[in-house]
């Protein structure tokens, strides 16, 4: 019973790892979001400059998309890390 309960705990911190990789991706996102931001920002004049920012910010908005499923990924895997970490037998 007790190797079980070692075992457990170590799968629920394997676990807890992953969703703190999952947690860095999104800062990657956060970051790469702020840079396209400050390049929206640009006042380009030309039908280039503005079909540019307009892509940009088509790239921007699935950031966005992808972020908001990151950060809901990082809850479930946390969710899980805690399941892992309970016994077998133990209701969670």
């Amino acid at each position: 019973m007790a190797t079980d309960a070692v075992a457990c705990a170590s799968r629920g911190h394997e676990v807890q790892q992953l969703a703190a990789r999952t947690a860095a991706c999104v800062d990657h996102v956060d970051a790469a979001l702020a840079r396209l931001v400050s390049v929206e920002l640009q006042s380009w004049q030309s039908p280039a400059g503005r079909a540019y920012r307009t892509s940009l910010s088509f790239q921007a908005a699935s950031l966005r998309r992808s972020r908001a499923a990151l950060q809901e990924a990082v809850a479930v895997v946390l969710r899980h890390a805690q399941n892992v970490m309970m016994p077998p037998g133990r209701p969670g």
